[in-house]
Protein backbone atom coordinates (compact mmCIF):
# COMPACT_ATOMS: atom_id res chain seq x y z
CA UNK A 1 0.00 0.00 0.00
CA UNK A 2 1.26 3.50 -0.75
CA UNK A 3 2.13 6.66 1.16
CA UNK A 4 0.54 9.62 -0.02
CA UNK A 5 4.17 10.64 -0.90
CA UNK A 6 5.05 7.36 -2.83
CA UNK A 7 1.30 7.39 -4.80
CA UNK A 8 2.41 10.63 -6.40
CA UNK A 9 2.38 10.23 -10.43
CA UNK A 10 3.28 13.15 -11.31
CA UNK A 11 3.42 16.60 -10.69
CA UNK A 12 1.28 18.38 -13.71
CA UNK A 13 1.69 22.09 -12.71
CA UNK A 14 -0.44 24.97 -11.81
CA UNK A 15 -0.77 23.63 -8.80
CA UNK A 16 -2.10 19.95 -9.83
CA UNK A 17 -0.86 16.99 -8.70
CA UNK A 18 -2.00 13.27 -10.40
CA UNK A 19 -1.42 10.65 -7.91
CA UNK A 20 -2.99 7.37 -7.39
CA UNK A 21 -5.19 6.39 -5.03
CA UNK A 22 -5.62 5.45 -1.55
CA UNK A 23 -7.88 3.32 1.02
CA UNK A 24 -7.82 6.88 3.36
CA UNK A 25 -9.67 8.52 -0.13
CA UNK A 26 -12.79 6.96 0.36
CA UNK A 27 -15.05 9.72 2.22
CA UNK A 28 -13.46 12.52 -0.42
CA UNK A 29 -13.90 10.07 -3.79
CA UNK A 30 -17.27 8.73 -2.92
CA UNK A 31 -18.90 12.02 -2.68
CA UNK A 32 -16.97 13.51 -5.49
CA UNK A 33 -18.63 10.45 -7.77
CA UNK A 34 -21.79 10.41 -6.16
CA UNK A 35 -21.49 14.61 -7.01
CA UNK A 36 -20.70 14.52 -10.58
CA UNK A 37 -22.50 11.08 -11.69
CA UNK A 38 -26.12 10.88 -9.61
CA UNK A 39 -29.00 11.62 -11.82
CA UNK A 40 -30.89 11.60 -7.92
CA UNK A 41 -30.51 11.15 -4.05
CA UNK A 42 -30.87 7.52 -4.56
CA UNK A 43 -28.24 7.53 -7.07
CA UNK A 44 -26.02 9.58 -5.66
CA UNK A 45 -25.99 6.83 -2.46
CA UNK A 46 -25.29 4.47 -4.96
CA UNK A 47 -22.18 5.71 -6.37
CA UNK A 48 -20.99 6.93 -2.41
CA UNK A 49 -21.64 2.84 -1.88
CA UNK A 50 -19.77 1.97 -4.89
CA UNK A 51 -16.80 4.17 -4.99
CA UNK A 52 -16.56 3.00 -0.71
CA UNK A 53 -16.86 -0.48 -1.72
CA UNK A 54 -13.99 -0.44 -4.57
CA UNK A 55 -11.67 1.44 -2.48
CA UNK A 56 -12.23 -1.42 0.62
CA UNK A 57 -9.44 -3.70 -0.63
CA UNK A 58 -12.50 -6.20 -1.03
CA UNK A 59 -13.03 -6.55 -4.86
CA UNK A 60 -11.35 -9.47 -6.23
CA UNK A 61 -10.03 -7.64 -8.93
CA UNK A 62 -9.78 -4.23 -8.24
CA UNK A 63 -7.06 -2.74 -5.37
CA UNK A 64 -7.52 0.68 -3.46
CA UNK A 65 -4.90 1.96 -5.93
CA UNK A 66 -7.02 2.00 -8.74
CA UNK A 67 -8.48 4.99 -9.24
CA UNK A 68 -6.38 8.04 -10.75
CA UNK A 69 -7.11 11.62 -8.66
CA UNK A 70 -5.84 14.75 -9.93
CA UNK A 71 -6.02 17.06 -7.03
CA UNK A 72 -4.79 20.63 -5.98
CA UNK A 73 -1.96 20.61 -4.42
CA UNK A 74 -2.29 23.31 -1.88
CA UNK A 75 -5.31 22.06 -0.66
CA UNK A 76 -5.79 18.85 -1.45
CA UNK A 77 -8.97 19.03 -3.22
CA UNK A 78 -10.35 16.44 -5.98
CA UNK A 79 -10.68 18.18 -9.43
CA UNK A 80 -10.66 14.89 -11.74
CA UNK A 81 -10.85 11.16 -11.29
CA UNK A 82 -10.99 8.05 -12.55
CA UNK A 83 -10.37 4.31 -12.29
CA UNK A 84 -9.98 1.42 -13.96
CA UNK A 85 -11.76 -1.94 -13.18
CA UNK A 86 -9.47 -5.07 -14.28
CA UNK A 87 -11.29 -8.51 -15.56
CA UNK A 88 -11.38 -11.41 -17.75
CA UNK A 89 -13.67 -11.16 -20.95
CA UNK A 90 -13.40 -14.06 -23.86
CA UNK A 91 -13.94 -14.15 -27.03
CA UNK A 92 -16.43 -17.51 -28.47
CA UNK A 93 -14.41 -19.07 -25.35
CA UNK A 94 -10.99 -17.91 -25.79
CA UNK A 95 -9.91 -15.46 -22.98
CA UNK A 96 -8.49 -12.23 -22.50
CA UNK A 97 -7.57 -9.46 -20.08
CA UNK A 98 -9.99 -6.34 -20.19
CA UNK A 99 -9.39 -2.36 -18.66
CA UNK A 100 -12.89 -1.45 -17.86
CA UNK A 101 -12.18 2.37 -16.80
CA UNK A 102 -15.54 4.00 -14.53
CA UNK A 103 -16.13 7.16 -12.79
CA UNK A 104 -14.75 9.32 -15.20
CA UNK A 105 -15.19 12.94 -13.99
CA UNK A 106 -13.50 16.71 -13.89
CA UNK A 107 -14.70 19.55 -12.15
CA UNK A 108 -16.96 21.90 -14.50
CA UNK A 109 -14.19 24.64 -13.92
CA UNK A 110 -11.20 22.54 -14.36
CA UNK A 111 -12.20 20.92 -18.26
CA UNK A 112 -11.01 21.47 -21.19
CA UNK A 113 -7.38 21.41 -20.09
CA UNK A 114 -6.33 17.44 -21.16
CA UNK A 115 -6.27 15.96 -17.45
CA UNK A 116 -8.41 13.25 -18.36
CA UNK A 117 -6.15 12.24 -21.32
CA UNK A 118 -3.41 12.20 -19.02
CA UNK A 119 -5.47 9.96 -16.57
CA UNK A 120 -5.94 7.83 -19.75
CA UNK A 121 -2.10 7.30 -20.55
CA UNK A 122 -1.93 6.24 -16.89
CA UNK A 123 -4.46 3.61 -16.68
CA UNK A 124 -3.56 2.39 -20.84
CA UNK A 125 0.21 1.68 -18.96
CA UNK A 126 -1.49 0.26 -15.98
CA UNK A 127 -3.76 -2.28 -18.49
CA UNK A 128 -0.28 -2.60 -20.52
CA UNK A 129 1.47 -3.80 -17.49
CA UNK A 130 -1.15 -6.56 -16.54
CA UNK A 131 -1.05 -7.73 -19.79
CA UNK A 132 -4.67 -6.79 -20.50
CA UNK A 133 -5.29 -7.00 -24.26
CA UNK A 134 -8.70 -4.91 -24.72
CA UNK A 135 -10.14 -1.55 -22.67
CA UNK A 136 -13.50 -1.15 -22.67
CA UNK A 137 -15.73 1.87 -21.20
CA UNK A 138 -19.30 2.37 -21.18
CA UNK A 139 -19.92 6.17 -21.73
CA UNK A 140 -21.38 9.68 -23.77
CA UNK A 141 -21.26 9.53 -27.26
CA UNK A 142 -18.46 10.30 -29.13
CA UNK A 143 -16.40 11.31 -26.08
CA UNK A 144 -14.03 8.41 -25.69
CA UNK A 145 -12.93 8.33 -29.49
CA UNK A 146 -10.56 10.91 -28.49
CA UNK A 147 -8.48 8.52 -26.51
CA UNK A 148 -7.90 5.69 -29.19
CA UNK A 149 -11.70 3.53 -28.92
CA UNK A 150 -14.14 2.86 -31.17
CA UNK A 151 -18.02 2.16 -30.62
CA UNK A 152 -17.87 -1.41 -31.49
CA UNK A 153 -20.08 -4.01 -29.17
CA UNK A 154 -23.73 -4.51 -28.19
CA UNK A 155 -24.35 -1.96 -24.67
CA UNK A 156 -27.09 -3.43 -23.05
CA UNK A 157 -30.93 -3.33 -24.96
CA UNK A 158 -34.19 -3.07 -23.43
CA UNK A 159 -37.51 -3.97 -22.81
CA UNK A 160 -40.02 -2.29 -21.25
CA UNK A 161 -43.78 -2.24 -20.54
CA UNK A 162 -46.42 -0.34 -18.08
CA UNK A 163 -49.03 -1.08 -15.61
CA UNK A 164 -51.16 -2.55 -18.18
CA UNK A 165 -48.58 -5.11 -19.98
CA UNK A 166 -48.49 -6.47 -15.89
CA UNK A 167 -49.96 -10.28 -16.19
CA UNK A 168 -52.81 -10.41 -13.54
CA UNK A 169 -52.93 -13.50 -11.46
CA UNK A 170 -56.65 -14.65 -11.39
CA UNK A 171 -58.72 -14.40 -8.48
CA UNK A 172 -57.33 -16.72 -5.41
CA UNK A 173 -54.67 -17.86 -8.02
CA UNK A 174 -51.08 -18.31 -5.94
CA UNK A 175 -47.78 -17.48 -7.74
CA UNK A 176 -46.52 -20.53 -9.66
CA UNK A 177 -42.44 -19.72 -8.78
CA UNK A 178 -41.66 -18.07 -5.30
CA UNK A 179 -38.97 -15.47 -5.59
CA UNK A 180 -36.25 -14.64 -2.82
CA UNK A 181 -32.75 -12.85 -2.19
CA UNK A 182 -30.07 -14.87 -3.03
CA UNK A 183 -27.89 -16.46 -0.58
CA UNK A 184 -24.69 -17.80 -0.41
CA UNK A 185 -25.65 -21.37 -0.73
CA UNK A 186 -27.05 -20.10 -4.32
CA UNK A 187 -23.42 -19.50 -5.64
CA UNK A 188 -22.85 -23.01 -7.22
CA UNK A 189 -26.30 -22.33 -9.37
CA UNK A 190 -26.03 -19.08 -10.09
CA UNK A 191 -22.08 -19.73 -11.57
CA UNK A 192 -23.76 -22.94 -13.77
CA UNK A 193 -26.45 -20.48 -14.54
CA UNK A 194 -24.12 -17.77 -15.70
CA UNK A 195 -21.61 -20.28 -17.82
CA UNK A 196 -25.65 -20.86 -19.77
CA UNK A 197 -25.81 -17.26 -20.60
CA UNK A 198 -22.30 -16.75 -21.65
CA UNK A 199 -22.71 -19.62 -24.42
CA UNK A 200 -25.40 -17.21 -25.88
CA UNK A 201 -22.70 -14.38 -26.33
CA UNK A 202 -19.90 -13.92 -29.18
CA UNK A 203 -18.16 -11.33 -26.46
CA UNK A 204 -18.54 -12.36 -22.61
CA UNK A 205 -17.35 -11.91 -19.36
CA UNK A 206 -15.88 -14.46 -17.28
CA UNK A 207 -16.85 -14.80 -13.90
CA UNK A 208 -14.89 -16.78 -11.12
CA UNK A 209 -16.43 -18.43 -8.13
CA UNK A 210 -14.93 -15.45 -5.88
CA UNK A 211 -16.23 -12.44 -8.41
CA UNK A 212 -20.04 -14.34 -8.25
CA UNK A 213 -19.52 -14.83 -4.45
CA UNK A 214 -18.31 -10.39 -4.13
CA UNK A 215 -21.02 -9.72 -5.94
CA UNK A 216 -23.59 -11.84 -4.03
CA UNK A 217 -22.38 -11.27 -0.66
CA UNK A 218 -18.87 -9.26 -0.51
CA UNK A 219 -20.75 -5.70 -0.95
CA UNK A 220 -21.02 -3.52 1.89
CA UNK A 221 -24.63 -3.67 3.59
CA UNK A 222 -24.82 0.33 2.47
CA UNK A 223 -24.54 -0.88 -1.51
CA UNK A 224 -27.83 -1.49 -2.44
CA UNK A 225 -27.21 -0.91 -6.31
CA UNK A 226 -27.90 -4.24 -7.20
CA UNK A 227 -30.50 -6.97 -5.50
CA UNK A 228 -29.59 -10.28 -6.29
CA UNK A 229 -33.04 -12.93 -6.55
CA UNK A 230 -33.38 -16.73 -6.76
CA UNK A 231 -36.40 -18.11 -8.20
CA UNK A 232 -37.39 -21.52 -6.73
CA UNK A 233 -40.53 -23.86 -8.18
CA UNK A 234 -43.19 -24.88 -5.43
CA UNK A 235 -41.22 -27.92 -4.85
CA UNK A 236 -38.51 -25.45 -3.45
CA UNK A 237 -36.01 -26.15 -6.03
CA UNK A 238 -33.83 -23.52 -7.65
CA UNK A 239 -34.75 -22.74 -11.25
CA UNK A 240 -33.41 -18.93 -12.16
CA UNK A 241 -31.89 -16.24 -11.29
CA UNK A 242 -31.78 -12.49 -11.86
CA UNK A 243 -31.07 -8.85 -10.06
CA UNK A 244 -32.33 -5.76 -10.28
CA UNK A 245 -31.23 -2.35 -8.55
CA UNK A 246 -32.01 -1.84 -5.43
CA UNK A 247 -34.13 1.67 -6.28
CA UNK A 248 -35.91 3.05 -9.56
CA UNK A 249 -33.92 4.48 -12.16
CA UNK A 250 -35.33 6.92 -14.76
CA UNK A 251 -38.97 5.74 -13.15
CA UNK A 252 -38.50 2.23 -13.96
CA UNK A 253 -37.43 -1.27 -12.70
CA UNK A 254 -35.42 -3.41 -14.80
CA UNK A 255 -34.30 -7.03 -14.47
CA UNK A 256 -30.28 -7.51 -15.52
CA UNK A 257 -29.22 -10.22 -15.69
CA UNK A 258 -32.10 -12.69 -16.05
CA UNK A 259 -31.52 -16.78 -16.82
CA UNK A 260 -33.93 -20.08 -16.29
CA UNK A 261 -31.93 -23.26 -15.61
CA UNK A 262 -32.26 -25.37 -18.89
CA UNK A 263 -35.70 -27.30 -19.48
CA UNK A 264 -37.84 -24.44 -17.02
CA UNK A 265 -40.41 -22.65 -19.77
CA UNK A 266 -39.40 -18.96 -19.58
CA UNK A 267 -43.40 -18.06 -20.70
CA UNK A 268 -44.45 -19.35 -17.29
CA UNK A 269 -41.62 -17.81 -15.31
CA UNK A 270 -41.34 -14.49 -16.69
CA UNK A 271 -44.83 -13.10 -15.94
CA UNK A 272 -43.55 -13.81 -12.11
CA UNK A 273 -40.69 -12.04 -12.19
CA UNK A 274 -42.90 -9.21 -13.89
CA UNK A 275 -44.98 -9.06 -11.09
CA UNK A 276 -42.02 -8.43 -8.57
CA UNK A 277 -40.72 -5.91 -10.73
CA UNK A 278 -43.86 -4.25 -10.69
CA UNK A 279 -44.46 -4.51 -7.13
CA UNK A 280 -40.60 -3.74 -5.86
CA UNK A 281 -40.73 -0.74 -8.26
CA UNK A 282 -43.93 0.98 -5.92
CA UNK A 283 -41.95 -0.31 -3.05
CA UNK A 284 -38.88 1.81 -3.89
CA UNK A 285 -41.40 4.83 -5.20
CA UNK A 286 -43.28 4.82 -1.91
CA UNK A 287 -39.43 4.46 0.07
CA UNK A 288 -37.39 7.48 -1.98
CA UNK A 289 -40.68 9.56 -2.91
CA UNK A 290 -39.88 8.77 -6.29
CA UNK A 291 -41.65 8.27 -9.30
CA UNK A 292 -42.20 5.09 -11.24
CA UNK A 293 -44.43 4.30 -14.31
CA UNK A 294 -42.54 1.06 -16.04
CA UNK A 295 -41.19 -2.20 -15.64
CA UNK A 296 -38.84 -4.06 -17.91
CA UNK A 297 -35.52 -6.27 -18.85
CA UNK A 298 -32.52 -5.23 -20.40
CA UNK A 299 -31.29 -8.14 -21.67
CA UNK A 300 -29.13 -6.70 -24.87
CA UNK A 301 -30.53 -6.88 -28.45
CA UNK A 302 -32.12 -10.71 -28.24
CA UNK A 303 -33.04 -13.00 -25.33
CA UNK A 304 -35.47 -15.97 -24.42
CA UNK A 305 -37.60 -13.76 -22.56
CA UNK A 306 -38.09 -11.08 -25.03
CA UNK A 307 -39.23 -14.56 -27.22
CA UNK A 308 -40.86 -15.53 -24.96
CA UNK A 309 -42.73 -12.01 -24.39
CA UNK A 310 -43.79 -11.30 -27.90
CA UNK A 311 -45.09 -8.45 -28.45
CA UNK A 312 -46.42 -7.68 -25.03
CA UNK A 313 -43.95 -5.04 -24.48
CA UNK A 314 -44.60 -2.22 -26.07
CA UNK A 315 -41.01 0.04 -25.60
CA UNK A 316 -37.98 -1.26 -27.29
CA UNK A 317 -34.32 0.24 -26.51
CA UNK A 318 -32.16 -0.94 -29.02
CA UNK A 319 -28.42 -1.29 -27.79
CA UNK A 320 -26.22 1.51 -26.93
CA UNK A 321 -22.44 0.69 -27.57
CA UNK A 322 -19.46 -0.07 -25.59
CA UNK A 323 -16.34 1.50 -26.52
CA UNK A 324 -13.71 -0.82 -27.58
CA UNK A 325 -9.65 -0.48 -27.59
CA UNK A 326 -7.04 -2.35 -28.88
CA UNK A 327 -4.13 -1.66 -28.39
CA UNK A 328 -1.88 -4.34 -30.54
CA UNK A 329 -4.34 -5.03 -32.78
CA UNK A 330 -2.15 -8.04 -34.38
CA UNK A 331 -1.65 -9.22 -31.34
CA UNK A 332 -5.02 -9.80 -30.58
CA UNK A 333 -5.29 -11.12 -33.62
CA UNK A 334 -2.97 -13.90 -32.97
CA UNK A 335 -4.14 -14.65 -29.79
CA UNK A 336 -8.02 -15.51 -31.54
CA UNK A 337 -6.66 -17.25 -34.05
CA UNK A 338 -8.37 -20.40 -32.93
CA UNK A 339 -11.54 -19.09 -33.57
CA UNK A 340 -10.87 -17.57 -36.78
CA UNK A 341 -9.65 -21.10 -37.98
CA UNK A 342 -12.27 -22.65 -36.76
CA UNK A 343 -14.22 -20.64 -38.72
CA UNK A 344 -13.16 -21.11 -41.82
CA UNK A 345 -13.14 -25.06 -40.97
CA UNK A 346 -17.12 -24.98 -40.69
CA UNK A 347 -17.16 -22.75 -43.64
CA UNK A 348 -17.64 -23.29 -47.70
CA UNK A 349 -13.57 -21.99 -47.61
CA UNK A 350 -12.27 -25.11 -45.96
CA UNK A 351 -8.79 -26.18 -46.68
CA UNK A 352 -8.39 -22.53 -48.75
CA UNK A 353 -5.40 -21.36 -49.80
CA UNK A 354 -4.71 -17.34 -50.37
CA UNK A 355 -4.07 -14.31 -48.37
CA UNK A 356 -5.65 -11.29 -47.40
CA UNK A 357 -4.12 -7.53 -47.52
CA UNK A 358 -6.36 -5.49 -44.98
CA UNK A 359 -5.54 -1.89 -45.34
CA UNK A 360 -6.45 0.70 -42.61
CA UNK A 361 -5.01 3.99 -44.98
CA UNK A 362 -2.07 4.24 -42.93
CA UNK A 363 -1.33 1.05 -41.86
CA UNK A 364 -2.62 -2.48 -42.63
CA UNK A 365 -2.15 -6.21 -42.10
CA UNK A 366 -1.78 -9.32 -44.16
CA UNK A 367 -3.30 -12.79 -43.36
CA UNK A 368 -1.87 -15.55 -45.09
CA UNK A 369 -3.80 -18.83 -45.11
CA UNK A 370 -2.74 -22.50 -46.26
CA UNK A 371 -4.90 -25.27 -46.49
CA UNK A 372 -7.63 -23.74 -43.69
CA UNK A 373 -5.22 -22.66 -41.86
CA UNK A 374 -4.11 -18.97 -40.95
CA UNK A 375 -0.25 -19.15 -41.19
CA UNK A 376 0.83 -15.82 -40.94
CA UNK A 377 -0.93 -12.52 -39.53
CA UNK A 378 1.93 -9.92 -40.03
CA UNK A 379 2.02 -6.02 -40.33
CA UNK A 380 1.92 -4.81 -44.16
CA UNK A 381 1.67 -1.07 -45.20
CA UNK A 382 -0.66 0.43 -48.20
CA UNK A 383 1.37 2.52 -51.02
CA UNK A 384 -0.23 4.44 -53.74
CA UNK A 385 0.82 1.12 -55.95
CA UNK A 386 -0.50 -1.44 -53.60
CA UNK A 387 -3.69 -0.51 -52.08
CA UNK A 388 -4.32 -3.87 -50.71
CA UNK A 389 -7.84 -5.96 -50.83
CA UNK A 390 -9.87 -4.38 -48.91
CA UNK A 391 -10.18 -1.39 -46.46
CA UNK A 392 -11.47 -0.10 -43.23
CA UNK A 393 -11.15 3.33 -42.35
CA UNK A 394 -10.10 4.61 -39.01
CA UNK A 395 -11.18 1.75 -36.21
CA UNK A 396 -13.91 0.62 -37.80
CA UNK A 397 -12.58 -2.41 -38.38
CA UNK A 398 -12.89 -3.17 -34.59
CA UNK A 399 -16.54 -3.22 -35.63
CA UNK A 400 -16.09 -6.28 -37.51
CA UNK A 401 -13.70 -8.05 -35.66
CA UNK A 402 -15.95 -7.93 -32.64
CA UNK A 403 -19.08 -9.12 -34.41
CA UNK A 404 -20.88 -5.79 -33.99
CA UNK A 405 -21.44 -5.06 -37.88
CA UNK A 406 -21.15 -6.92 -41.04
CA UNK A 407 -18.67 -5.81 -43.45
CA UNK A 408 -21.43 -5.46 -45.42
CA UNK A 409 -23.24 -2.59 -43.21
CA UNK A 410 -20.00 -0.77 -42.93
CA UNK A 411 -19.55 -0.63 -46.49
CA UNK A 412 -22.94 1.07 -46.54
CA UNK A 413 -22.29 3.34 -43.77
CA UNK A 414 -18.63 4.38 -44.84
CA UNK A 415 -17.70 5.46 -48.63
CA UNK A 416 -13.98 4.75 -47.69
CA UNK A 417 -14.76 1.10 -46.86
CA UNK A 418 -14.43 -1.04 -49.75
CA UNK A 419 -13.37 -4.23 -51.06
CA UNK A 420 -12.09 -5.02 -54.46
CA UNK A 421 -12.09 -9.13 -54.27
CA UNK A 422 -15.20 -11.02 -54.16
CA UNK A 423 -13.27 -14.27 -52.68
CA UNK A 424 -11.67 -11.44 -50.22
CA UNK A 425 -15.24 -10.41 -49.12
CA UNK A 426 -16.12 -13.59 -48.70
CA UNK A 427 -13.37 -14.91 -46.46
CA UNK A 428 -14.10 -11.75 -44.42
CA UNK A 429 -17.56 -12.36 -44.00
CA UNK A 430 -16.56 -15.74 -42.87
CA UNK A 431 -13.76 -14.43 -40.18
CA UNK A 432 -15.30 -11.94 -39.03
CA UNK A 433 -19.32 -12.71 -38.91
CA UNK A 434 -21.99 -10.75 -37.13
CA UNK A 435 -22.95 -12.01 -33.80
CA UNK A 436 -25.06 -11.35 -31.16
CA UNK A 437 -22.68 -10.41 -27.95
CA UNK A 438 -24.32 -8.77 -24.12
CA UNK A 439 -21.51 -8.53 -22.08
CA UNK A 440 -22.36 -8.43 -18.24
CA UNK A 441 -18.98 -6.86 -17.03
CA UNK A 442 -17.25 -6.23 -13.21
CA UNK A 443 -18.52 -2.81 -11.52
Amino acid sequence: MFTKRQSIVRDIGNGLIMRRSMPTDADALAEFNARLHSDDAADAECLNAWTRDLLSGNHPTFSPNDFTIIEESASGRIVSTMNTISQTWSYEGIKFGVGRPELVGTLPEFRNRGLVRMQFEEIHKWSAERGEMVQAISGIPFYYRQFGYEMALDLDGRRLGYETQVPKLKDGEAEPYMIRPAQEDDLPFIEKLYDQMMQRSMIACERTPEIIRYELTGRSENNQCMVNCAIEDKAGERIGFFRHSGYNRQKTLVAMPYELRSGVSWLEVTPVVIRHLWAKGQEYAKRDGSEFNSFGFMLGAAHPAYEALGNRLPITHEPYAWYLRVPDLLGFLKHIKPVLEKRLSESVVSGHNGAIKISFYRTGLRLVIENGSITSIEPWAPSAEEEGDIAFPGLSFLQVLFGYRSYAELHHAFADCWCDSEDVRILINILFPKKLSNVVSIA
